[in-house]
């Protein structure tokens, strides 16, 4: 066994491992860190592939942002992991059944599973159709010129959605006090100081 191949088997296994292990963990803090296992075998599994940009992607995005603001989030919200266990038990023939579904959608799909014309070129790392430039330079080339618009497009739909989001939970609260920076510049010196003549003796 070479190590190329000892090294895509220990990355599988941890990935695999990670992500039952994030089902079925009780604690939810042990199961953000064993998403990120999954997260980091995956992009080992990436580099394996040629695919470095990917790899590094899926650190920084999921890795450094998304898993690590669940695990924040998870540690700092007090949660009642007693009735979120309930609830798990009152929809489990329901997600046993979904999942069973989906088993068979992709027992469907590898069954008429077709090896695509090219693919002993594109099994070599950096190898890419009509030229064999870098895989980072080709990923560059197919976002900005052959899909541009739709990438824009992406870009203005995650935009709208935060918008929306931030607009959705914006909520004005009487009860707490913010700044005015206009009414601090324009105030009145004789109207905001009032002095007040205090006998010895006597408080305020």
């Amino acid at each position: 066994m070479t190590p190329v191949v000892l090294t895509f088997y220990l990355f599988a296994i941890a990935c695999i491992a990670g992500g039952l292990f994030t089902v079925i963990s009780r604690n939810p803090v042990h199961s953000v860190l064993w998403l990120i296992l999954a997260f980091l075998s995956a992009a080992g599994l990436f580099v394996l592939l040629g695919a470095e940009f990917v790899a590094m992607l899926l650190v920084i995005v999921y890795v450094g942002a998304v898993a690590v603001l669940f695990l924040f989030v998870v540690m700092m919200l007090d949660v009642d992991f007693a009735e979120l266990k309930g609830e798990l038990a009152r929809y489990m023939p329901l997600a046993l059944l979904i999942g069973v579904v989906i088993l068979m959608q992709l027992a469907m799909a590898f069954g008429v599973w077709q090896t695509a014309d090219g693919i002993e070129m594109a099994a070599v790392p950096d190898a890419v159709a009509g030229g064999g430039d870098h895989n980072t330079d080709a990923l560059g080339r197919i976002l900005y010129d052959d899909y541009f618009l739709l990438f824009q497009l992406s870009g203005l739909i995650l935009l709208v959605a935060m918008v929306g989001a931030i607009v959705l939970t914006l909520r004005h609260r009487t009860y707490v006090k913010r700044q005015d920076v206009l009414a601090q510049m324009y105030r009145d010196p004789a109207k905001a100081m009032e002095l007040k003549d205090v006998k010895p003796g006597q408080g305020l």
